[in-house]
């Protein structure tokens, strides 16, 4: 329903409020993250190499982690916030349930909702704080909604928002359609907690078949440090330690997009 932003349109919305595809890196907190990268590199690259000018010109590639860091970010953002939206929609069909409006059945589920989640700053209470002043402007509950959705960029709620919207327009089911989305939200929430489950063992052996070259290279040079001397200064052995790197860090991307699986 709406498309997600490139990386190079990352900017702060005109109106201030939260795009969730979006999260503007403070300028402390990316010197930190390139700091933590290039010190990975370094130390990676001094493994790999035994040279410090060469682990240094490996550094210059912690950039690049602000911007992995950022997606990682937004993407455990919008996770919180589905499981959030799924918390608010089953308050929110209780009390319609009972015979409250749509407006009641919102300001009830805030009240629950500050419940669940004390910290004022979460993201499912200012949304929906903010939702309670736009309809006390006059805005009607599907404008609320559909702004919500424009700048959640999640399925669940796009596809909540358009039936909500068709139900308000014929006059259908609102408690029905809630407690459906509810359902459907929570059930796919838990077949991914089973999935995260199931492939939490392989994870780790991931991350520690990741960490095995580098451990196995050190192994190596500080053991058998005339065999492996060779590899470290002469031009193919640097090269093919250079090609072990590209392997490695190929590696650990690949892995990465299959042990990310989409539900």
């Amino acid at each position: 329903m709406f498309g997600k932003k490139k990386e190079d349109e990352m900017v702060p919305r005109e109106d201030g409020l939260t795009d969730y595809d979006i999260y503007i890196m403070g300028k402390q907190e990316k010197i930190l993250n390139m700091a933590f990268a290039a010190i990975v590199l370094f130390l990676v690259g001094y493994v790999f190499y035994q040279n410090i000018l060469l682990s240094a010109v490996l550094m210059v590639f912690c950039v690049k982690f602000p911007k992995i860091r950022t997606r990682q970010i937004i993407e455990k953002r919008k996770n919180q916030l589905t499981l959030q939206f799924k918390d608010m929609l089953y308050s929110l069909s209780s009390a319609l349930a009972v015979g409250k409006s749509v407006e009641m059945g919102i300001r009830d589920s805030l009240q629950d909702l500050r419940v669940i989640y004390p910290d004022p700053n979460t993201d499912i209470l200012r949304e929906m704080e903010y939702i309670l002043r736009g309809i006390g402007m006059n805005n009607t509950v599907e404008e609320m909604f559909g702004q919500f959705a424009e700048r959640a960029h999640l399925e669940d709620i796009d596809n909540f928002v358009d039936i909500f919207v068709t139900c308000k327009r014929t006059g259908g089911d609102l408690i029905e359609v809630m407690r459906s989305t509810s359902n459907t939200i929570g059930e796919k929430i838990e077949v991914r907690q089973e999935i995260n489950t199931l492939i939490s063992g392989k994870k780790y052996e991931f991350n520690f078949m990741m960490v095995l070259p580098v451990i196995m290279v050190e192994f190596l040079a500080l053991t058998s440090a005339d065999y492996m001397k060779p590899v470290f200064t002469q031009p193919a052995g640097i090269a093919a330690m250079t090609v072990a790197i590209a392997i490695f860090a190929l590696a650990y991307f690949v892995g990465s997009r299959v042990m990310k699986i989409e539900i």
